[in-house]
C-alpha cells in the first residue's frame, strides 16, 4: 500500500498523506486526535519521561513489558490503545491500513477510484451545503431561490468574513455555527426558516438577503394576526410559537450582519426573545426516588465488569452528574470535544462544546470520576487522562466514537430495565421512566443545583450553559418547598 494514494478529505484544502508509512501514521494521529502507533524501548521511554519513575507513572503497561522484552508496541485498534511485545504486534503498514479502512468516510483512496479526492478551496461553502442535513433534505426545491444575493448582501466586500457568495452558502454557515451538532435545534431552526421562505414564495419576494424591514414587519404581522386566503399563514400563531419563529429569523439576520455578509440588518428589533425564556418552565422531571432506583440498578449490576456494562455506567454517570445535553457527549473531531482533564487526583473536569459552539467546563464529582476510571481501565487507557489527551470519551462497538443515537439508546435501556422492575408494583412510575430521555437527566441536574442545594444562579447558569439566567431560574419556579418553609416559619408563631 502506498500511503500517498490516500487523501484526507476533512482538511481544507484536502491533502495527500505522506509517502512513508511512519509519516502517514503521524498525520493520521494528528487528524484523529489520539496516538495510533508507537514503538517503545527502555532508552526511548527514559528520554521521553526523564526517569523510569516518571515513566512508570505515565506508562505502567509499557514499562512492565519492557522489563521482559526488548521492545513494546502501542497501537490503536477497535477504539482502544493496545500494548503488546514488539514481536507480537502488527506491522505499521497493517495498523495504517486498518485505520484508513475504519475512517474511510474521511480518508479516500485515489488508487481505487481513479479520481482526485481533492475539492477546490473555493468550493468549501458549497460543500457545507451538501453536508448540511437540513439543506440536503429540504433545500433542493429552494436552492435556485436561495442561490442569489439580495440588495443588502455584500458577497465580495473585504468585510464579508463568511466568504459566502450567496444566501444558500451563508445559510449553511449560519446553521452550522448556530445549531452546532444538535439535530433537534437544526430541525427547529429549519422549520422556522421554511415558514419564512414559504411566506416569501407566496408573495414572490426574496432572496432572504433582499427582504426589507417593512417586509419583515409584514411577516411578523402575518404571524400575529393571520391572513385570510393565504395558504402558508391562515390562522394566528400562539405567542410562544410566534416568539420562537421571530427569534430564529432575527438570529439569522444578526449573524449575517455581524459577520459582514449583510451591510445592514433589516431584522433589528424584530423579536423579543426574552419573553420565551421568561415563560420557560421545566416539566420533564424525574423524581429523586426514581433517580435513586436507576442508580441502585446500576450499582447492583456492578459485578459485571465487561466493557459494555462499564461503558453504560460511564454514560449514565456523565449525563447524571454533568448535566450535559445529548449532543454534547458525542465526539467531534473538529473541536476535539468532549474532553476529560485531571487537574489533580480526584479533580476532573469535562470540557464540552455547547450551543452556539461555545466551550464549557464542568467539574465532575467523585462518584462520576470513580465510574470513569473503571471504564478507562477496561479500555486499556490510563485511569487518569493525561494532559492534552484527545480521545473520544465514549467509544462505540467498532472502535469509533459513540454518537448521539448510541448514547440515547444506552440511557433509554437503563430507564427500560428499571421500569420493568417497577411495572408490577408501581405502573405509574414505570410509565414515567419509559417516557424519559437523556435530557430529563439534565433537568434533574439543574433542579439539584438550583432547588436542592441553592447554588447561586450565575454559577448554575455557567455549569448548564444557559444563554440566559432566566432559564436557570425557571427551575426554582417549579418547587414550592422553600416558599412553604418561609410561610410556615413566618406565621407559625402568630397562630393563637
Amino acid at each position: 500500500m502506498n500511503p500517498a494514494d490516500w487523501i484526507d478529505t476533512a482538511t481544507v484544502p484536502p491533502r495527500r498523506l505522506p509517502d512513508s508509512v511512519e509519516a502517514a501514521l503521524t498525520c493520521v494521529a494528528e487528524a484523529l486526535g489520539h496516538a495510533v502507533y508507537a514503538h517503545w524501548t527502555l532508552a526511548r521511554l527514559k528520554r521521553r519521561y526523564g526517569s523510569l519513575a516518571e515513566a512508570k507513572a505515565a506508562q505502567p503497561a509499557v514499562l512492565k513489558l519492557l522489563l521482559a522484552h526488548d521492545g513494546a508496541i502501542e497501537y490503536w485498534e477497535r477504539g482502544r490503545l493496545r500494548t503488546v511485545p514488539a514481536n507480537e504486534a502488527p506491522s505499521p503498514a497493517t495498523v495504517l491500513t486498518r485505520l484508513l479502512h475504519t475512517h474511510r468516510r474521511r480518508f479516500r483512496s485515489t488508487a481505487s477510484s481513479g479520481k482526485e479526492a481533492a475539492v477546490p478551496a473555493a468550493a468549501q461553502a458549497t460543500g457545507l451545503v451538501a453536508a448540511n442535513p437540513w439543506l440536503a433534505t429540504h433545500g433542493h426545491a429552494d436552492h435556485a431561490w436561495l442561490a442569489r444575493a439580495g440588495r443588502f448582501a455584500q458577497p465580495h466586500a473585504a468585510t464579508n468574513t463568511l466568504g459566502a457568495a450567496d444566501d444558500v452558502q451563508a445559510l449553511a454557515l449560519f446553521l452550522r455555527d448556530r445549531t452546532g451538532r444538535s439535530p433537534h435545534t437544526l430541525r427547529a431552526y429549519g422549520a422556522e426558516l421554511r415558514r419564512l421562505m414559504r411566506w416569501c414564495g407566496a408573495r414572490q419576494l426574496g432572496p432572504l438577503s433582499d427582504l426589507t424591514r417593512q417586509q419583515l414587519l409584514a411577516y411578523r404581522d402575518a404571524l400575529q394576526h393571520g391572513e385570510r386566503g393565504a395558504e402558508d399563514v391562515s390562522q394566528p400563531l400562539s405567542e410562544a410559537t410566534r416568539t420562537r419563529a421571530l427569534a430564529v429569523v432575527a438570529s439569522l439576520y444578526r449573524y449575517w450582519y455581524d459577520t459582514g455578509y449583510l451591510h445592514a440588518n433589516p431584522a433589528a428589533g424584530l423579536s423579543a426573545g426574552s419573553r420565551a425564556r421568561a415563560g420557560f418552565a421545566p416539566t420533564r422531571l424525574i423524581p429523586p426516588a426514581l433517580l435513586g432506583a436507576c442508580d441502585a440498578w446500576l450499582d447492583a449490576s456492578g459485578c459485571d465488569d465487561s466493557l459494555p456494562a462499564l461503558r453504560r455506567s460511564a454514560i449514565w454517570a456523565l449525563y447524571r452528574y454533568a448535566g450535559v445535553r445529548l449532543a454534547e457527549l458525542a465526539w467531534s473531531a473538529e473541536t476535539a470535544l468532549p474532553r476529560l482533564e485531571a487537574e489533580a487526583p480526584g479533580r476532573w473536569t469535562l470540557y464540552v462544546c455547547g450551543k452556539g459552539r461555545k466551550a464549557r467546563a464542568i467539574p465532575l464529582p467523585t462518584p462520576c470520576v470513580a465510574v470513569l476510571r473503571a471504564y478507562r481501565r477496561a479500555r486499556g487507557l490510563p485511569a487518569d487522562p493525561p494532559v492534552h489527551e484527545a480521545l473520544p470519551v465514549i467509544h462505540g462497538n467498532k472502535g469509533e466514537a459513540l454518537q448521539q443515537a448510541g448514547l440515547y439508546r444506552e440511557v433509554k435501556a437503563i430507564f427500560a430495565a428499571v421500569a420493568d422492575g417497577l411495572q408490577a408494583r408501581e405502573p405509574g412510575q414505570a410509565l414515567l421512566l419509559r417516557a424519559a430521555s437523556p435530557h430529563w437527566l439534565r433537568h434533574a441536574y439543574a433542579r439539584t443545583l438550583v432547588v436542592d442545594h441553592q447554588v447561586p444562579l450565575p454559577a448554575a447558569q455557567a455549569l448548564l450553559g444557559h444563554a440566559s439566567v432566566q432559564t436557570t431560574a425557571a427551575y426554582a419556579k417549579t418547587d414550592l418547598t422553600q416558599l412553604r418553609a418561609f410561610v410556615d416559619a413566618t406565621f407559625t408563631d402568630d397562630v393563637p
